[in-house]
């Protein structure tokens, strides 16, 4: 199959238009009424790209969306490494997030730190006719016996506990008392609240303000404050990130009092209302916590973007602008810092990357915050969106990242995505695990753009020389010679392959 490569703006969106039309006209008549609502085309000029988000995903229509249990579990409690975060209900939910993300940590693992192990009350028929008060607290028992260094407990409730009604707040309150005050924090996370994983993350955030910091006001801190303590919200560690992301703020003359959630403990939580900023990079899981310290603390909060040099400089003059001279011009030292690096990475990659086109699909911020570091290679982002995004990451997507006549998606289908990968044909695809090697196998170059394909860090100016060379391995590899592309391909290629 032979697809000519549009040569204006006016091209590619009608190209574009078209092929959601026909990606619809598979779909019944409702389906398809109610899909259309979800796909459109960045128009420049609009703050709006017109497409509909955080709505329910169409029964029967495969989506690749997370459920409220793994927004709270999977991303916001679940890297916090010296609680045990308990999954409530049967053993298939806490199997399948177990170890699911590269959260990186500080600890000994089983000792002060439990990220990579998985607690689970294991639900029975029985638990499920009788409850499981009584097994969830007797977990709580064992856990403390087992493991008594850890600082905390959380119990991630899974479907079943808020359908039998399983009282997770008393047990929680019972056991806080006999441990001695020890924070426990029921976490009513149920998988089918909810449109997505997204208000997981809302349920862990307003978590943490009612069992953490309610519970900790009036506490003495546990160091002396600084004019310029930060705490990083919305950074998970993912391969690193958030220990490439906090040595450029330190070495801008700040103090990082806290992480969220990668590599952070119940002590930084504790910690965080003491902040004089607080400077957010997924604002999708994280805004709503950071608005409540604005709020009840008066804490400024500012989004900021660490995925290549050029949004990093931007990041981080936007971030001192919150302090003093002293730190704005340190802001400038570490820019000029890293510019050697910088410009090694550009001259050896870009040649390389020049001109190669992406399409993105991803969870988080990653549909956004990664078009940056695409552009200082010289690649162009042709399609992006989000699995559980709000119409506000639209919004932000359509006013600062993406270019007139750019496709955009909202919890895009397994067959939709296909197909508009096929008649893109983008040089790469970021993606999920799920995707991962239905493209492989269509021969195209994928990167696996949630945890980073057991790469990374991609954040800071270290991380964005691991992300250049990720990229160009992905898309120069020798192997897609041996894959043909089905478009560029016929059957005599697969033969003449196979014969050799």
């Amino acid at each position: 199959m032979s697809v000519s490569t549009p040569t204006d703006i006016a091209e590619v969106k009608e190209r574009n238009r078209a092929l959601i039309q026909e990606v619809l006209e598979v779909y019944p008549a409702k389906s398809a009424k109610r899909r259309a609502k979800h796909l459109n085309v960045s128009e420049e000029g609009k703050s709006d790209c017109g497409v509909k988000s955080n709505i329910k995903s169409i029964p029967g229509v495969m989506t690749i969306r997370g459920c409220a249990y793994a927004g709270s579990k999977g991303v916001v409690w679940g890297p916090i490494k010296d609680m045990i975060h308990i999954s409530h209900g049967p053993v298939g939910c806490g199997q399948y997030s177990w170890a699911a993300r590269r959260n990186y940590y500080i600890g000994t693992t089983g000792i002060d730190t439990f990220v990579t192990m998985q607690f689970t009350s294991d639900f029975q028929e029985k638990d499920i006719v009788f409850g499981g008060d009584k097994k969830l607290a007797k977990i709580m028992d064992e856990i403390e016996q087992l493991f008594p260094l850890n600082k905390g407990i959380t119990v991630q409730s899974e479907c079943p506990i808020g359908l039998i009604g399983d009282d997770i707040e008393a047990v929680s309150k019972v056991k806080s008392k006999e441990f001695g005050g020890k924070t426990i924090v029921p976490v009513r996370c149920e998988g089918f609240r909810g449109v997505s994983q997204s208000l997981g993350h809302h349920i862990a955030n307003d978590a943490v303000r009612d069992w953490v910091f309610d519970k900790s006001e009036g506490k003495e801190p546990l160091f002396e404050p600084s004019p310029y303590d930060v705490a990083i919200i919305g950074d998970y560690n993912i391969g690193g990130d958030a220990w490439s992301s906090r040595i450029l703020l330190e070495e801008m003359g700040l103090r990082v009092i806290a992480q969220w959630s990668g590599d952070g403990s119940i002590a930084e939580l504790e910690a965080t209302p003491k902040a004089k900023l607080n400077v957010l990079h997924c604002y999708r899981s994280m805004n709503y916590i950071s608005r409540h310290m604005e709020e009840k603390y008066g804490i400024p909060w500012v989004e900021y973007n660490f995925f290549g040099p050029s949004k990093i400089e931007e990041s981080l003059r936007k971030i001192a602008s919150y302090f003093d001279e002293s730190i704005q011009e340190n802001a400038e030292k570490v820019i000029a810092k890293y510019k050697a690096l910088v410009e090694g990475v550009i001259a050896k990659y870009r040649p390389r990357l020049e001109g190669k086109t992406v399409m993105l699909y991803v969870g988080g911020l990653r549909p956004r915050h990664v078009i940056g570091a695409y552009e200082d290679l010289g690649m162009e982002v042709v399609g992006t969106g989000y699995e559980f995004g709000h119409n506000d990451d639209y919004q932000r997507t359509a006013q600062h990242y993406v270019k007139d006549g750019t496709l955009i998606y909202d919890d895009v289908t397994g067959y939709e995505f296909e197909k508009f990968v096929e008649k893109i044909q983008p040089d790469l695809v970021g993606s999920g695990i799920k995707e991962k090697y239905v493209f492989q196998k269509m021969g195209v170059p994928f990167r696996q753009m949630h945890s980073w394909d057991y790469s990374g860090p991609y954040h800071g100016y270290d991380g964005f020389a691991i992300f250049a060379r990720d990229m160009d391995m992905a898309i120069n590899s020798p192997v897609w010679s041996m894959a043909p592309t089905p478009w560029k391909k016929d059957d005599g290629d697969y033969l003449a392959i196979a014969a050799e």
